[in-house]
């Protein structure tokens, strides 16, 4: 078999404690069984059953013992019956003993592909381990188990031990868990093993992991911290993106006598002349072009190549910073970790001085990486210590990619404390607001996590599989409602919120909810055709009914003359980039200044007023108070100088000022400064 095939056993303890948990182990290795169709149809897969009545099992015919143990499939490539029959398990009436499951599936694979065999061989363990082991007939349980270890590490094998626990299945007896925690604890310290507690279907279907990725570099060579003092390191990635499976096209015009056709359906793209369209044009003689404006502009691959930016393979530190300076919402794509190249003491010795001397400055370093030579991009990263626990396992980084500046998305949302004093919340509301948020904690103190990143599997790509192993069986077939399970990750936990009912109450009834009533098209039209004049005995238009749902029913890009305050409002409530805010208050001040330039005895200054109110309530909300107050400076000083002074008496009459500090913490404008705020015109002068 080729290095990369995969020979797995499944050891599944059958047990009367499990059956519990059976239904949904069956739904678990079968997943993994049509996981392997798709992914790796040619790997090996073997069953191992324990706790059963019968026993049958090679080492029993040959050495005695090992009773209880049934190896219902022997190891061969994958295929549909093995799925099935992971989906109807017999139920046990035994005890199990995991460790007589574990030297079974060991001699599986041991007598199948001897030392010689370079591939993956692993066993996985699924059990509660309730249940205590038989004792040996020399030494201790630990020193049998240390003894079965050094054989897996002999004939490189791996194993996963899943411990299945808490809802799935009953209580027992806490020391014998305890002990046998311990026993498998010790495969994990003295070979390559790994030891999972699940106790909950979702943290069971994420548990069982269906491929292993061999992890490879995307970058050897030298951390650069100056031109002089380098460290060999080698980066690999740390997590990944798991992508939906790529659906490629199926013919079945192949004769189906023919043993060999692939079924594949390939798609060629031929390029003819515009002048002659029954002329092919052959790929030497084609050039690309890019459209710029009417024109098409042809540039050939030697021009590409000419202007391309080529940087150097490297990744050199541009310097330190504070921990604190890079917030978590920054880091971008996936986590890369860094570790000393391996076998290097003095690299070893470096990355560890360098995380430590980190770690106990809360520094991270910024670098700039090129991963390999002609990639076409640099990336700035965050580089942060990761101090290791294990004498064994050398300290190392993680590295975080940041953003540039066009990759930055703002999204801005005001805080509560630059609002004026009568809409911040009060104690009742906030405190019912902090219960709300805290309700939803996954993992509150004392319990066990709900749903652990590392054990909830995709429920997108789940279904999918799902669905497909049926297609596959019965093409006709509808799509079948969730699983129970899925439905736990993808709809509200019915027990969490009943469990907090009265939390829900509280905050509806100190929050008062207003219903956002739908503007009609006959209303909108009066709206937007209502003369300017019918609203100036009322400096505040905030109240005007439906103005709010004008702003969000389009996307404004523009202060029009028609509606100018309801455009203002649908610009400034844009939040697809940051530049609408600025846009939107510089619009509303051309607007303003024309309306007052343009005015003819006082027609437009009603209008401008609901303008300048319009803009001084969004600066207060996008925390521009400077603006507005510069701005209604400015304007006062254009009327006196333009003899429009009888705007400014306007806008005296209706006590308009400029925003302050209690307003708008950002504002340089004191409560005082504010009142005195006169708009009064100056006394012309013969």
């Amino acid at each position: 078999m080729a290095r990369n095939k995969d020979a797995m056993v499944l050891l599944i303890d059958v047990s009367p404690s499990m059956h519990k948990a059976l239904p949904e182990i069956e739904k678990v290795c079968s997943m993994l069984a049509e996981k392997k169709l798709i992914y790796s149809k040619y790997d090996e897969v073997a069953v191992v059953l324990f706790g059963t009545e019968e026993t049958e099992n090679e080492l029993t015919k040959e050495v005695g013992g090992y009773e209880h143990v049934v190896v219902l499939q022997n190891i061969k490539v994958v295929d549909g019956q093995l799925v099935e029959t992971l989906q109807q398990l017999p139920r046990g009436t035994r005890d199990g003993d995991f460790l007589d499951a574990i030297i079974v599936g060991m001699d599986m694979l041991i007598k199948k592909y001897g030392e010689t065999y370079k591939g993956k061989k692993r066993l996985c363990l699924l059990t509660n381990a309730q249940f205590p082991i038989k004792y040996p007939l020399e030494g201790t349980k630990e020193d049998q188990v240390s003894t079965i270890a050094e054989h897996m590490n002999t004939h490189g094998m791996r194993m996963e031990s899943i411990v299945v626990r808490g809802s799935l299945t009953g209580e027992a007896n806490k020391s014998v868990m305890d002990e046998n925690d311990n026993l498998l604890g010790i495969f994990s310290k003295k070979t390559c093993a790994k030891l999972v507690h699940v106790e909950s279907p979702t943290s069971l279907l994420g548990a069982l992991r269906t491929r292993k990725i061999s992890p490879v570099t995307i970058f050897r060579g030298d951390l650069e911290l100056s031109p002089k003092m380098k460290i060999k390191v080698w980066v690999y990635k740390k997590t990944s993106e798991e992508k939906f499976p790529t659906l490629k096209k199926y013919s079945d015009k192949a004769p189906p006598t023919d043993k060999f056709a692939t079924h594949e359906v390939k798609v060629d793209f031929e390029y003819k002349s515009v002048e002659d369209p029954s002329k092919v044009v052959p790929p030497d003689q084609r050039i690309k072009g890019y459209r710029y404006g009417p024109q098409v502009i042809p540039i050939s691959s030697a021009e590409w190549d000419a202007v391309k930016f080529k940087p150097e393979k490297g990744v050199k530190l541009l310097g330190f910073s504070d921990a604190k300076n890079i917030m978590r919402h920054y880091y971008m794509k996936d986590v890369n970790v860094f570790i000393p190249e391996p076998g290097n003491t003095r690299a070893i010795l470096a990355v560890s001085a360098l995380a430590r001397a980190m770690q106990d400055m809360n520094k991270v370093a910024i670098l700039r990486c090129v991963w390999r030579q002609g990639q076409g991009n640099v990336v700035v990263g965050v580089l942060t210590p990761n101090v290791s626990d294990n004498d064994n396992i050398p300290d190392s980084f993680y590295f975080n990619v940041l953003p540039f500046a066009e990759d930055v998305r703002e999204f801005q949302f005001p805080s509560f404390n630059n609002f004026p004093a009568s809409w911040q919340p009060n104690e009742q509301q906030q405190e019912a607001a902090d219960d709300f948020v805290r309700m939803f904690d996954l993992a509150p103190p004392g319990k066990e996590e709900a749903l652990p990143p590392g054990l909830t599997p995709n429920p997108v790509l789940e279904r999918f599989y799902r669905h497909l192993e049926l297609k596959s069986r019965h093409p006709d077939a509808a799509v079948p409602p969730l699983d129970e399970t899925l439905r736990m990750i993808t709809e509200p936990d019915k027990e969490l919120l009943s469990q907090n009912g009265s939390v829900l109450d509280v905050f509806r009834s100190r929050f008062e909810v207003k219903e956002n009533p739908k503007l009609k098209k006959s209303s909108r039209r009066f709206l937007r055709d209502k003369p300017t004049g019918s609203n100036e005995g009322h400096a505040d238009i905030s109240d005007e009914p439906n103005s709010s749902e004008y702003t969000s029913a389009v996307k404004v890009e523009k202060v029009g003359d028609a509606t100018p305050v309801q455009d203002f409002e649908a610009m400034i409530n844009r939040r697809d980039s940051p530049q609408w805010v600025g846009k939107a208050i510089k619009d509303m001040k051309n607007k303003i200044h024309d309306l007052v330039e343009d005015s003819y005895e006082g027609d437009n200054y009603p209008k401008a007023l609901e303008c300048l109110i319009a803009l001084r309530k969004g600066c207060i909300l996008e925390q521009e108070p400077k603006q507005f107050n510069d701005f209604l400076r400015t304007l006062c000083i254009f009327c006196q100088e333009k003899a429009l002074s009888s705007f400014c008496e306007f806008l005296a009459s209706k006590e308009l000022t400029l925003i302050s500090k209690t307003e708008a913490i950002d504002s340089e404008v004191t409560d005082d400064e504010a009142k005195n705020f006169l708009v009064k015109s100056e006394p012309k002068m013969e």
